[in-house]
């Protein structure tokens, strides 16, 4: 069994110096797209406790950059240090941020667009050698990574604001209906989870070692909305037997009877999607629900979650080869054929779409459209070492955090590969979250059949 593989040009560096610029301006043309879409007094409000005002994460991404690539690679002194405590994201609690004296939208704008052009000149001069935060330019890959998953929290604040229309996209594009099997069956045996090859690679995706998972049955697409339909018809969220007492807790609490942005009216469900209000699609995988929601669906209809290491099989294991690949179609960068990333859409796609991006076992859509809610508590692999900071990984190890895996298409594909982990507390109902299912695997079992 081999290990994990690399993109043959991720080792050159002045490839990896062009990525390296294209990620940094991909990631900020969408920043001032998600800027620059509403009014100041939009950027300085808060949409939600949940989430930060537009305009701190503006500044944090610009402060973020100055601190990593100007002040720790290029040994620069610092522009504004006494903003720094400001955009600590541990200083300072999200529903409170608006209280502290922010820099205004204009001034925010200014100050991270002279880091980046510091930052620029930087990149040009910097050998991608010497040390491990240079190596590969690992800094500029984990910058660009930062502010594009920055963009994300910005878009779910987009779709949790009141208001006019501020973004659009247009659909993905139309399929045939997905008429395969239900389920497919990933082999037991050994694997290799995670990575040590990676140039990107954040510190919890590390290092590559080996599992051993015994065969099980997963479904060959996320849950979609129709089907989670049928669970809240059968009463899913009034019978305590399916949920873990925290979410059932939760439920009672909050009186719960749907996914987050989902209201019955006039005999039909609708949605709201980034301030458009539009009848649920049975097709589409099933969005904004929270762990809970998902572990319950699983036992309604008699199976479970994934676990983590499940997941990441039936997403890189190739069995023809033995080995596990960088995403499920092969070690190919992502591409508007092979998965939904990128905020190229604002919406999933149908289940069973990009027939290109399917896994060596036959799954489709592990990589984008929707976060896929794992079984898994976020954990440290064996061999573990916190890089560059602790506070990226190893301050939420051993909490109350569930993993999440595959991305979704508010996810740029910097931040997304086969190894990537994702992680949120059980509540969560915000983020662009779903799941698909799975169960064990007896001895002579064959895969259900597909939608009926």
């Amino acid at each position: 069994m081999t290990g994990s593989t690399t993109d043959p040009e991720a080792t050159d560096p002045e490839a990896l110096r062009e990525r390296a610029l294209a990620a940094l301006l991909a990631a900020r043309e969408r920043t001032t797209l998600l800027t620059s879409c509403v009014e100041d007094d939009e950027l300085t409000a808060q949409h939600s406790p949940l989430m930060s005002p537009l305009v701190w994460d503006l500044a944090h991404i610009g402060n973020q950059e100055e601190q990593w690539l100007l002040r720790a690679v290029a040994g620069r002194e610092a522009m504004r240090p006494e903003i720094d405590p400001l955009y600590d994201a541990f200083e300072h609690p999200r529903a409170e941020r608006t209280s502290l004296p922010l820099l205004a939208p204009a001034e925010a704008r200014g100050y991270a667009a002279e880091v980046r052009g510091r930052a620029l000149d930087v990149l040009e001069r910097t050998p991608f050698r010497g040390s491990r935060l240079t190596d590969a330019g690992f800094a500029f890959g984990m910058i660009a990574q930062h502010e594009q998953q920055h963009d994300e929290t910005m878009l779910i604040t987009h779709q949790l604001r009141s208001g006019r229309t501020a973004l659009t996209a247009p659909d993905p594009p139309p399929g045939e209906p997905f008429t395969g099997p239900g389920e497919v069956l990933v082999p037991g045996g050994p694997f290799t989870m995670g990575t040590s090859t990676e140039p990107w690679a954040l510190d919890n995706e590390r290092p590559a070692h080996h599992r051993i998972v015994p065969p099980f049955f997963i479904d060959t697409t996320p849950v979609t909305n129709g089907a989670y339909r049928r669970f809240i018809e059968d009463g899913g969220y009034e019978h305590l037997r399916w949920w873990d007492p925290e979410g059932w807790a939760m439920v009672r609490r909050h009186n719960l009877s749907a996914p987050l942005f989902w209201r019955r009216e006039g005999g039909q469900w609708l949605r709201r999607r980034f301030g458009t209000v539009e009848p649920v699609p049975d097709d589409e995988p099933v969005l904004h629900v929270s762990w809970y929601e998902a572990d319950a669906y699983a036992r309604w209809a008699g199976r479970r979650l994934p676990s983590e290491e499940e997941w990441e099989k039936a997403a890189r294991y190739d069995p023809v080869t033995d080995r596990s690949m960088r995403y499920p179609w092969g070690d190919a960068d992502p591409t508007p054929e092979r998965a939904n990333l990128g905020q190229r859409h604002l919406r999933p796609a149908p289940a069973g779409s990009y027939p290109a991006g399917e896994s060596p076992l036959g799954v489709r859509q592990l990589i984008g459209d929707v976060w896929e809610w794992t079984s898994g508590d976020f954990l440290p692999y064996p061999g573990f070492a916190a890089f560059p900071y602790r506070e990226y990984s190893d301050v939420f190890f051993g909490g109350d955090y569930k993993v999440l895996r595959g991305g979704a298409f508010s996810v740029d594909e910097v931040a997304c590969r086969g190894t990537f982990r994702n992680w949120d507390h059980p509540v969560r109902r915000q983020i662009f979250a779903g799941f698909r299912t799975a169960r064990d695997a007896g001895p002579t079992e064959t895969p259900c059949p597909g939608p009926a």
